[in-house]
């Protein structure tokens, strides 16, 4: 019943009114935590399997859809759940995977675990020393990505402080992308920041368990972990026949199982995360955040 999912998935791409092209070459933008999580294993194994090589570029959520959107590029990747602007509105987003949002620190921190509410705490900046949350007398330094679109950044004001346009403290490090960020973390024992798991736990980097559940594969897969969101691929309303094609192959079993080898939650596994995602999201809705 579970496998539905994936063929379900997959049978949207058939229903494109797909435009006949023929590419040796095909271009994907976006996200670095659906590039670094699963996208340049899937590109490999696709090139190998269909001799079509997909040149794959990071550079965000956002620009992973507008730029698919304008034609810039013939699909892209997003970890931001839906369109937010007109310029938007040419792109289609398609289900691959489920991601986790994860606050991260540096391997040598002692703090392990978090309550959620100690977690909110520290990105108002009501909590400022690590000796709070039994670690050393340290100050805390406090990382987040530049912008309010990236889909870190949205989710984290959606999902954990229900408000799309909430602003960080002043003080907090401000870097542009997740790639950054988690290369900021492994090198500095006392800053905190979230990001995302499927690109995250290719770093070396402490992922927090938040109220004693740790971001396992196993616990975001049925949904004990509470910061799940989906991920996407991006395509044009009218794709390309060779774009509709990979979205077949991204959605149908050889690409899902690339996606659960490189450690990200796929289709299959994640199934049952709709109704906790959706619930989450009437909450935020209902607090004025979607």
């Amino acid at each position: 019943m579970l496998k539905k999912t994936v063929f379900a998935a997959a049978a949207i791409a058939l229903a494109f009114a797909a435009q006949p092209a023929a590419a040796a070459q095909l271009k994907w933008v976006g996200c670095g935590i659906s590039k670094k999580g699963f996208m340049a294993a899937m590109a490999k194994a696709y090139q190998a399997e269909t001799g079509i090589e997909i040149l794959v570029e990071g550079g965000g959520a956002t620009r992973g859809i507008r730029d698919t959107a304008r034609g810039a590029s013939d699909m892209g990747g997003s970890c931001r759940h839906k369109l937010l602007v007109d310029e938007e509105r040419n792109a289609r987003m398609i289900p691959i995977g489920w991601d986790a949002i994860v606050a991260i620190t540096h391997p040598d921190n002692p703090v392990k675990r978090i309550s959620l509410d100690k977690l909110k705490a520290i990105f108002e900046g009501r909590i400022t020393n690590w000796k709070d949350l039994g670690g050393p007398s340290a100050p805390i330094e406090l990382v987040v990505r530049k912008g309010k679109t990236s889909g870190v950044g949205l989710l984290v004001r959606e999902l954990l402080f229900f408000d799309p346009e909430r602003d960080f403290p002043a003080g907090a490090i401000r870097l542009k992308s997740s790639g950054p960020v988690e290369k900021h973390i492994e090198a500095n024992p006392y800053a905190i920041a979230f990001t995302g798991i499927s690109s995250g736990r290719k770093r070396n980097v402490n992922f927090l368990g938040i109220d004693d559940v740790e971001p396992s594969y196993e616990n975001i897969a049925k949904g004990a972990y509470s910061l799940v969101r989906p991920l996407y691929l991006v395509i044009p309303k009218h794709p390309s026949e060779e774009v509709a094609r990979f979205v077949r192959y991204a959605t149908g079993p050889e690409g899902q199982e690339i996606v659960r080898q490189e450690g990200t939650v796929n289709l299959i596994d994640g199934a049952g995360l709709w109704p906790k995602f959706r619930r989450d999201a009437l909450t935020a809705r209902r607090e004025g955040a979607f």
